[in-house]
């Protein structure tokens, strides 16, 4: 299994809009995803410059219900 990636919160929005998700809201500095079909809202911290947590971004993979394979093909 592939190393979680260590990407920006506007990265990992862009990657999951491939997947089909679309940012729903912004909420401060989380973008709120959703996508047609899938019971699962993504929350993702975008601050300018920090990278997101290898946990949280492995978690929102996960209930994007996504293999970090087919995540990193979309970045």
């Amino acid at each position: 299994m592939p190393a979680i990636p260590r990407i920006t919160g506007r990265d990992a929005v862009r990657a999951f809009e491939r997947a089909g998700f679309t940012v729903a809201r912004i909420s401060g500095s989380h973008h709120i995803l959703k996508k047609e079909g899938c019971p699962n809202r993504l929350s993702i911290p975008v601050h300018a410059g920090e990278t997101v947590g290898t946990g949280l971004l492995k978690s929102q993979i996960e209930a994007a219900g996504l293999t970090i394979e087919q995540f990193l093909e979309l970045l």
